[in-house]
């Protein structure tokens, strides 16, 4: 459908890459735009050109109570919040067993509860709306476990989760739900913004250096253009009925179409198995 009226954006973790790619190409059809940012100071690139459609607030997205304060602030701002865009993460390489609760607890607190909690702050103004889309940024590591990368994928899973039954309990709302799962795009995932969990194992010490040299090689040579990912969302959030899951990137459509693939094989191939637990009548 073509796009009717202006919408009011809030996007986490906009400060660079995807999130300020889609908060760019919001701004750059005429929607008004509201965005969190790791600057202490809450300023945001984009403010002088859209001084009048784009506020910037200072989050992290560790401090849930402050998720409620940049949400209040929004609706003073701009009176609604028609699309929430929970992009704020980031990504830790490691093996399962080297890695410690130091690298992957504070993982979960952003990528999971940080989501969960901006995602209840907004959720009031949608129901009293009665519309509105939310959407979720997992990943195709949400749908495809990576050696390496266990945690990273965990949190994701655990986003997907969250996203799979929000969106049925708020459907008769009014209100959407959409799960991105990106696959490689030219930002700085595989560079500041992926933190390493590696000891020193050495039963993990080959596949650690896999690792590490897969992930050196593919930064800056990624598949996918994150303009073209603002663009994206910004089709996805005029569709009359958006998808549950979109991957994005040739990447990411083959992956995760080959995991679709790898249960349905082992479905049948375990069926027997999987129905013998059946209570005989």
């Amino acid at each position: 459908m073509t796009h009717r009226s202006p919408h009011v954006w809030l996007i986490t973790g906009a400060d660079k890459g995807l999130g300020y790619q889609t908060a760019k190409a919001a701004l750059e059809r005429g929607d008004r735009v509201a965005v969190t940012v790791l600057a202490t100071d809450g300023t945001h690139p984009l403010a002088a050109e859209y001084p009048d459609r784009l506020r910037s607030y200072h989050l992290d997205a560790r401090d849930h109570a402050g998720a409620s304060r940049v949400v209040r602030e929004v609706e003073q701002a701009f009176g609604r919040v028609d699309v929430l865009v929970n992009n704020a993460g980031y990504g830790v390489m490691g093996l399962a067993e080297e890695t410690g609760a130091d690298k992957y607890r504070p993982l979960f607190e952003v990528n999971v509860f940080g989501l969960v909690e901006m995602t209840r702050a907004v959720l009031p103004i949608m129901r009293r709306q009665r519309s509105g889309h939310v959407i979720n940024l997992s990943s195709v590591a949400g749908f495809v476990g990576s050696v390496g990368f266990a945690f990273y994928c965990a949190s994701k899973f655990a986003v997907e989760g969250y996203s799979e039954v929000l969106a049925k309990e708020v459907k008769d709302l009014g209100i959407r739900v959409t799960i991105i799962e990106p696959g490689g795009h030219r930002s700085d995932f595989a560079g500041p913004s992926l933190v390493t969990g590696r000891s020193s194992i050495a039963d993990y010490e080959a596949a650690g250096q896999r690792i590490a040299q897969y992930t050196a090689t593919r930064h800056g040579k990624q598949p996918s253009d994150p303009a073209k990912f603002g663009l994206a969302m910004c089709t996805l959030v005029d569709l009359e009925e958006p998808p549950l899951r979109l991957p994005l990137g040739e990447d990411a459509l083959q992956n995760v179409g080959d995991k679709a693939a790898f249960v349905q094989s082992e479905l049948k191939r375990w069926d027997a198995l999987s129905r013998s637990t059946k209570i005989d009548e």
